[in-house]
């Protein structure tokens, strides 16, 4: 009993520092997020830090609400790229704990 207990104790360290590890990683990934047909593009890593604006000059001379909604769609689009790789990326660590569907991991 007491061993089963010590590697059931290793396997849960060994997933922390697993996930530490992978955290890590997904916080050094860089995400490009776009609208308008890539006029507007954004540049953000896994932890949702915006690294890069890159507006096409074309979309200068357009009104300010236009650039504005561009802009607020380009990082949307980020966002939502990062939500999808960190969670397909994190898979693989929680696949083997029998985690209930629908469970929200805290990353």
């Amino acid at each position: 009993m007491k061993e089963n207990l010590s590697d059931l104790m290793k396997q849960a360290q060994k997933m922390q520092e697993d996930m530490q590890k992978a955290q890590e990683e997904l916080a050094n990934v860089e995400i490009r997020g776009e609208a308008g047909a890539g006029l507007v593009s954004v540049i953000m890593t896994g932890r949702h830090d915006v690294k890069r604006v890159n507006i096409d000059p074309s979309v200068l001379g357009e009104d300010k609400e236009v650039l504005e909604d561009l802009l607020a769609a380009a990082v949307n689009d980020a966002v939502r790229k990062v939500e999808a790789h960190n969670q397909q990326a994190m898979a693989g660590l929680a696949s083997g704990l029998n985690i209930p569907g629908g469970f929200k991991m805290p990353f």
